[in-house]
């Protein structure tokens, strides 16, 4: 059976409807104010985050990554049906792309870091 307005759930033992077009509006309105603090941090570069570096890289670019892996958790979240799974589904889903994310932003930091310190200083010689 299809409900027009309702999505039928079921949590910890009861059953629960939410509203169809209120779950899109909640899920527009927190994507929407993550995006608008990208935006408004780009266009207005604070001089703060722009100076301060952590781990060679500037304050303003980790916030950045930080708010996309946000998007991409809450997206998983909610238009994968997450939040209606199995805990363990959840965590092996989520977490696991998650950690892949911070696995490869680490990587692609190590390596341009490489890459700048090669264009800048010339040749660095390691001792293996």
């Amino acid at each position: 059976m299809a409900h027009d307005s309702h999505n039928l759930a079921i949590f910890r033992g009861r059953l629960k409807f939410k509203n169809t077009i209120s779950k899109i509006w909640g899920v527009f309105i927190v994507l929407s104010i993550v995006t608008a603090i990208e935006v408004i941090l780009g266009m207005f570069r604070p001089e703060i985050l722009v100076r301060t570096t952590f781990l060679s890289l500037h304050l303003l670019n980790w916030i950045f990554i930080l708010l996309t892996i946000v998007k991409a958790y809450y997206i998983t979240w909610d238009f994968m049906h997450m939040r209606d799974e199995s805990k363990g589904l959840r965590r092996v889903t989520v977490w696991s792309g998650v950690f892949l994310i911070c696995y490869l932003v680490a990587l692609i930091l190590i390596e341009g870091d490489y890459v700048y310190e090669v264009l800048s200083n010339g040749h660095i010689k390691t001792g293996f």
